[in-house]
Parts: C-alpha cells; sequence; structure tokens
C-alpha cells in the first residue's frame, strides 16, 4: 500500500503551468477520478481549487508538479492552509499523437503516480530557497554576461590592427 492511501482519501494531482492549472481529484479507495478542473495561476484560482477540494470531503493530500516552479505559488497557498503537499518531478512525456497535450490527462497522471510512490518528497518553499534561487540566478547570469564579454574582446583583438592586436596577443589574460 503506497504511503499516500494510508494518510487520506482524495489526492488531488495538479499539472502546472505559468497561467493556469489543472487539478484531477482521484478517490484513494476505488482510484476513480472525481473530477477535473482547471484555474488561474493566482490567488483566486488556488481558492477554486480548495473550495473543489473541500467540496469532495475527505482527508486529502495535493501531488504537485514543479512545486518549486510554476507550482510555488499554491504550493505556498496549500502550506498556509495546512494542506498535505508532495513534490512531483515533471516526468520525461512520451511524444503525444499530432502533438495533442492534455492538462487533464497529466493532472490524473500526477495523482496515480503520487499514489504509486512509497516515498514522497515535500516541496522545496520558503524565503530561504527563493533566496538561494535568487542568489544562484543571479550568479547564473554574472557569469554567462562575463564569458560573452571575454568572447567579444577576443574577437575584437583577433581583428584589430597588428600594432594594437600585438600588444594585446601578448598580454596575460585577465582574471
Amino acid at each position: 500500500m503506497s504511503m499516500l492511501a494510508e494518510l487520506g482519501e482524495l489526492v488531488i494531482g495538479v499539472d502546472t503551468h505559468a497561467d493556469t492549472h489543472t487539478a484531477a481529484l482521484v478517490a484513494v479507495d476505488t482510484r476513480a477520478l472525481l473530477a477535473t478542473i482547471t484555474v488561474p495561476a493566482d490567488a483566486d484560482g488556488y481558492t477554486e481549487l480548495l473550495a473543489v477540494a473541500e467540496n469532495h470531503g475527505g482527508l486529502r493530500a495535493w501531488a504537485i508538479e514543479g512545486a518549486s516552479g510554476y507550482g510555488a505559488g499554491l504550493a505556498r497557498h496549500l502550506a498556509e492552509h495546512t494542506e498535505l503537499v508532495v513534490e512531483l518531478d515533471r516526468p520525461v512525456r512520451p511524444a503525444r499523437r499530432a502533438g495533442a497535450k492534455s492538462d487533464a490527462i497529466d493532472a490524473e497522471r500526477a495523482a496515480r503516480d503520487a499514489l504509486a510512490r512509497t516515498k514522497l518528497a515535500t516541496p522545496k518553499t520558503g524565503p530561504e530557497r527563493a533566496a538561494l534561487q535568487a542568489l544562484l540566478a543571479a550568479r547564473r547570469s554574472a557569469v554567462d554576461a562575463a564569458t560573452t564579454a571575454q568572447r567579444q574582446l577576443r574577437a575584437l583583438v583577433i581583428t584589430a590592427p597588428e600594432k594594437v592586436r600585438d600588444r594585446f596577443v601578448a598580454a596575460p589574460p585577465g582574471p
């Protein structure tokens, strides 16, 4: 038996995107799909998701794909309402016929995948995580900018007149 089957009566799988989130409510005992809903990825949408879950009653867990990315706002909102949230990695999905995609199917798959797991991950959210993400993003940007500047300077030296180029080719590389 999976860990979520022991913890609740309902698993809500969520396929997250920048502008919308799609949720699928799956009953733990029968594995039946009870409902699917797509809401905006904002506070009103999060409130709507909670209301739909509460209409189905019972103990529940949320299985969110990308809870540290597109689903971070939803994960924080649910945590504020003392909901049980587990994080799922975004799976590598097989190519679909004619490029068709279904967020509802992806959300249902997330719920069923969480039900099958014996180990669960909690979302990595909070102010410390946000600060670390900002720091790492700034560092990546600085490294990229420095690399680009070095390439541009090298290209300028290579195409410079001989007199100028000889001065820079002989100079040791900078830090």
